[in-house]
């Protein structure tokens, strides 16, 4: 029976119903006991704890006096402490038969029924609820012979208590007795309200009712609903027995067959495995073809023997193919305001990628299916093309999985090995999707362009298939041999550089180019997520660290060379250590760090700034260079001298940098008597081009007008202006070429201090890629030949017999600009102007 009073009373025994004295003289005032989870009727005699201090002294209370209290059900059991206005106001008074103390502290007392009453003013409430009440007076006649429709109404109830008992109602024997021999309708209707386990709220609704034959036809309504549960119950049950499916049959002969075995003593673990794994079998709801192929294995790992090597490749192949997330996949967050929050949160700028996100975003909201992009984030180290990839994973609310292709060179390490050799496990693709749980997760292949391949095979050409979206909805891992839906996954790439990437794999993916960070920006980035979060690493707060712009400033010239962040975070986390140190030593004034107390912190420059020639020089040019860590400038020198005419070349170039060395030799031969220089020098002058900085590999065309014009410097000793770079590849035919990375070299040029730049015209496209405000303090020379490339460049004019044309504007007007020099020679220049995206032209 449930709860009484109290958190830990409850009924002893079962509820009894008996002929009692009735003529006692109720009080008009009684203790209140509050009791949960029971409606007690008259004439009802049980046994019950009590647990509650104030229903312990009710009791107490009652025992002093006339051993009477009026017992009173809760509207919710709930409550500990009930108020009046959460009791019911009619309830029954009770006599106090029997009371015992436990050594708990708790009350064991057994309580009659005397007779129904309601509350009328609760004139106490400490330490226990006095209520004054009214009884309710009520006649319960003996139904007569003569009274057909009342003994009709007591053999119905009758009735329905033994079909009750029949449908499985669990009812003490003794109930049926007395109610055989009860012949009063209230007595009959009370017993059987009693026992038939009612809600509170029915049972008091029952209690409520002083009419005797009213309240016996309630219980009769409430009996012929609990017999059409009971009806509804059984018919439920025997549907479920016939319904019964072969394999609930064969589970349930199996389960058998294992209790008699194992009281054999034979227990078959075997068997126990094997549906195990049918069990996992079924619930990884894979397609058809693959669980064909599951069942097939399992079958054949039943008919071998369990300590068998074959058993052993089959198990594990088994667990593969259980554990792999064939239908499990996580739910998209499609919000487009949400996805942009997360992606600004964790990155700045990089507008491209999270516009391509959000537009991936906004289709799949559009489109339920929709095969998952292959994207490929190319860039300098340090930009944040990895952690670029876990935040999309979070904007979309998927799982990150990330593997490293860097130095890996057998295919099987993609498709997996096949399970005929020993130690045979799947590749990275099902390892990575496996450890997701999930068919759908944003899958991360870092550095994709250092893979290598050897006898063991290609992964570049393993990786075609697996980032092909008309391919790789039916990818076959070597182990598993079954196909597996790939079309769900997200596949991101990154590479350093496209050069190393084979071009049928370059063609699979949507390449994103991610360029180095400006100082402006780095100092940004610095400000917004670097610094905040080596403060949380350090242990420090605002108030023990502050630095100021100069000093972030200071740390990107002068101690770090790079596009990406790393250098920058690893030199403010030696500061924040630095600063960390102290706190932890007790000093907790405030570090204020700038320019000028820098050096404290990190000791001497790691590097010199960039910085423009002191005076124009013959035979040295200014050109600039992109590399990893981005653009650089890069003096290139040239120097004349007897010999027979043979060109050497120094700084360790690579093979094509030296042959746009040797174009832009013979491009000068061929324009020798233009450009004011003997024809004949060829025969007895030996020309030895330099580039500094010896130790460094340095390679391609893109140096190609800067070596033609410190030759052509140094043949006519006219000296190179020391205020402009250039950059551009040279033909035979003196045309300029267009060339990569200008982002970079035009950032390097301006740290530098260099505000004018040569580039080819065709790279007029490629400015917009230059940030707006170093664009506006920038002068552009675009050039379409070598001729305009050295009229610029030069201080003077070389002799000639022929005038250069003017350079083109983009709005297909030209420009020039005169200025004396010391022959009061004129050149032409051309001042770019760069037009906004809004369509405003401001000269830069």
């Amino acid at each position: 029976m449930p709860p009484i009073d109290g958190d830990d009373s409850t009924l002893l025994e079962e509820d009894t119903l008996l002929d009692v004295q009735t003529d006692f003289d109720i009080p008009t005032t009684l203790p209140l006991l509050p009791v949960r989870d029971i409606v007690v009727f008259p004439f009802m005699v049980l046994p019950l704890f009590v647990g509650r201090d104030s229903s312990i002294q009710a009791v107490n209370e009652a025992l002093a006096g006339n051993r009477m209290m009026f017992l009173l059900a809760q509207k919710d059991s709930s409550i500990e402490n009930p108020t009046p206005d959460e009791l019911y106001k009619t309830g029954t008074v009770a006599m106090v038969i029997r009371m015992l103390k436990l050594p708990d502290g708790r009350v064991k007392i057994l309580v009659q029924g005397l007779s129904k009453a309601t509350v009328k003013v609760f004139n106490q409430r400490e330490p226990f609820y006095n209520v004054d009440i009214e009884k309710i007076e009520e006649t319960d006649e003996k139904v007569s012979a003569e009274d057909v429709k009342g003994e009709a109404m007591m053999l119905n109830v009758r009735k329905q208590l033994e079909a009750m008992i029949n449908l499985g109602k669990q009812v003490a024997p003794d109930i049926l007795v007395i109610a055989e021999n009860l012949n009063e309708p209230g007595k009959l209707a009370d017993l059987m309200a009693a026992n038939l386990g009612l809600k509170v709220e029915d049972a008091q609704a029952v209690l409520e009712i002083t009419k005797p034959r009213k309240r016996l036809k309630k219980v009769s309504e409430l009996l012929s609903r609990e017999i059409e549960l009971l009806s509804m119950q059984q018919k439920i049950q025997s549907a479920a027995q016939e319904e019964m499916s072969k394999s609930q049959r064969e589970y349930y002969l199996r389960e058998q067959l294992k209790a008699i075995q194992k009281e054999l003593g034979d227990i078959d673990e075997k068997t126990e495995e094997i549906n195990e794994l049918r069990d996992k079998i079924v619930k990884a709801k894979m397609p058809e073809e693959v669980g064909k192929e599951a069942e097939k294995q399992l079958n054949r790992l039943g008919k071998m023997h369990t300590e068998s090597a074959e058993a052993t490749t089959v198990r594990t192949f088994l667990e593969w193919m259980v554990e792999t997330p064939w239908s499990t996949e996580t739910e998209d967050k499609l919000d487009l305001k949400r996805a942009r929050k997360v992606l600004d949160e964790d990155h700045y700028d990089l507008e491209k990628v999270k516009e391509r996100i959000l537009e991936y975003l906004a289709v799949r909201k559009l489109k339920k299916r929709l095969k998952g992009p292959i994207l490929c984030f190319a860039g300098p180290p340090g930009v944040g093309k990895t952690s670029l990839g876990q935040s999309v994973a979070r904007a979309l609310g998927r799982k990150f999985i990330r593997i490293s292709l860097g130095g890996v060179r057998d295919e099987a390490e993609i498709r997996g090995h096949r399970r005929t050799y020993i130690g045979a496990m799947p590749g990275r693709i099902i390892q990575g999707l496996k450890q997701a749980g999930s068919n759908n997760p944003v899958f991360m292949m870092d550095e994709i362009d250092k893979l290598g391949s050897d006898f063991r095979g290609d992964p570049s050409s393993a990786l075609l298939e697996v980032l092909d979206p008309a391919q790789n909805h039916a990818f076959v891992d070597h182990y598993l041999g079954v196909p597996f839906d790939l079309t769900n996954v997200m596949f991101i790439t990154t590479a350093n550089t496209m050069d190393n990437i084979p071009s049928p794999l370059l063609d699979r993916m949507e390449v994103i180019h991610l360029a180095g960070y400006t100082e402006e920006e780095k100092l940004h980035i610095a400000r917004k997520y670097i610094i905040p979060r080596q403060l949380e690493e350090n242990g420090i707060t605002k108030s023990h660290f502050k630095i100021t712009d100069e000093a972030i400033k200071g740390i990107i010239q002068g101690y770090t060379r790079e596009a990406g962040l790393r250098n920058l975070e690893r030199n403010i986390a030696s500061v924040c250590r630095k600063v960390a140190k102290d706190v932890a030593s007790g000093k907790k004034r405030l570090r204020k760090i700038n320019d000028k107390t820098l050096h404290d912190y990190l000791g001497v420059q790691t590097y010199l700034p960039e910085t423009e020639q002191k005076k124009d020089m013959v035979g040295v040019a200014t050109g600039v260079a992109w590399t990893m860590a981005g653009g650089e400038i890069m003096h290139v020198e040239a120097t004349p001298m007897r010999g027979n005419g043979k060109l050497m070349l120094t700084g360790k170039l690579g093979e094509v940098m030296k042959e746009s060395a040797h174009a832009a030799l013979t491009f000068i031969r061929s324009r020798a008597d233009s450009l004011g220089i003997p024809e004949d020098f060829a025969g007895g002058t030996d020309i030895h081009v330099h580039v500094p900085a010896g130790a460094i590999p340095k390679d391609g065309p893109s140096a190609g007008i800067t070596i033609a014009t410190a030759i052509t410097s140094a043949l006519t000793g006219i000296p190179v202006r020391k205020d402009i770079a250039m950059t551009g590849e040279i033909t035979l035919r003196g045309r300029v070429l267009p060339i990569g990375g200008l982002k970079q070299k035009a950032l390097a040029a301006k740290r530098a201090g260099i505000s004018d730049m040569i580039i080819p015209e065709t790279n007029e496209k490629d400015l917009e890629e230059i940030p707006e405000h170093i664009r506006k303090t920038m002068t552009f020379y675009l050039a379409k030949t070598a001729l305009q490339v050295l009229e610029w460049a030069l201080v003077e004019r070389p002799n000639s017999h022929k005038k250069t044309a003017g350079e083109k504007k983009p709005n297909g007007r030209a420009e020039e600009k005169t200025s004396s020099k010391k022959k009061k020679t004129t050149r032409t220049a051309i001042t770019m102007k760069i037009a906004a995206k809004a369509g405003k032209s401001k000269g830069v």
